[in-house]
This record gives structure tokens, C-alpha cells and sequence, in this order.
């Protein structure tokens, strides 16, 4: 299998495993783990997608994640991503799971929070710009930037939990 992940049903609960092109082609169900990741100044992380990325190129986004793989947890699944994409190692707080319905297809998405000290060195294939926003920074270039609709959304749910 290309990137196996489990495929979960309208209450989470895993049915089988599939191929995450296929879950994504067929509209199933699986698992994403996001983090939003603070600094000490409660500062918001922002970053920009490679343009030859296959989804949203070129969108900012205050999410960092991507798929939960076979027989990880959401907070496992988070934290590998947040080394793979930044180069650091820092717990992660499952704050929530929600089902989205989102711009390429749905899933089940956990949102997680975490709180970065120290330097990030972000994968190049991954994340094309970084910089730290305040939240008026944030409003103001939501206002003006191409932003990933899934991630904004996950956000608002985010800001209201906390």
C-alpha cells in the first residue's frame, strides 16, 4: 500500500485499511491530526505550501498535520508530524475531534495544540515560508492571503474551544 490508513466510520471507530488515495477518491472516512503551534508569546505559527504541492498550492495555513497512519494515535500522529514539518520534538494537547467535511473529501480531524521554544527548521517540500503572527496579524492576513478552507475552519472551532 502506497500510504495505508485506517478507514473509520461516522463514529470514528475503524472498519478496515485502505489506501489513503483511494479513502480520499472514494469520499471514506479516516484520520487527520492537526496542531496549532503557539510560541511562549502566544504567538500563532503560519506557514505558506510549496507551489507543487498537490493540494493547495501556494495557501497559507495555521495547521500542521496530515494523516494518522495504521494503529497511530491522533496525539502520536501529531507529534511525528510537527518533526517531520518543523524539526522539533514537543508534546502535543489533543484539545478536539470533529468530523470535516472538508474541501478534498471528509474525515475525522483531531486538532491539537502546542507550544514551540525553541528554533523550528521546517522540511523544504514542505512548508515554502514560516513566521510567527499575532492574532490581529492573523486577522489581517486571512484578509489578504489565499488560505487552506479547511484549516480556517479547524481554526474558528480551535479559538473557540480555547
Amino acid at each position: 500500500m502506497d500510504e495505508p490508513v485506517e478507514r473509520v466510520d461516522e463514529q470514528d471507530r475503524v472498519l478496515a485499511v485502505v489506501e489513503r488515495a483511494e479513502a480520499i477518491r472514494r469520499g471514506w472516512l479516516h484520520r487527520v491530526a492537526a496542531t496549532v503551534c503557539r510560541d511562549e508569546r502566544g504567538r500563532v505559527l503560519v506557514h505558506r505550501r510549496p507551489e507543487d504541492r498537490s493540494r493547495f498550492p501556494g495557501h497559507h495555513d495555521v495547521m500542521f498535520g496530515g494523516a494518522v497512519n495504521v494503529g497511530e494515535s491522533y496525539e502520536q500522529a501529531a507529534e511525528r508530524e510537527l518533526a517531520e514539518e518543523l524539526g522539533v520534538r514537543v508534546p502535543v494537547r489533543l484539545l478536539f475531534t470533529f468530523l470535516c467535511r472538508g474541501a478534498i473529501g471528509p474525515y475525522w480531524l483531531g486538532v491539537h495544540e502546542a507550544v514551540i521554544t525553541g528554533e523550528v527548521t521546517p522540511a523544504a517540500e514542505e512548508v515554502a515560508w514560516h513566521g510567527w503572527l499575532t492574532e490581529p496579524e492573523l486577522a489581517e492576513a486571512v484578509r489578504q492571503w489565499r488560505f487552506v478552507p479547511d484549516g480556517q475552519e479547524a481554526f474558528a472551532r480551535y479559538r473557540a474551544h480555547v
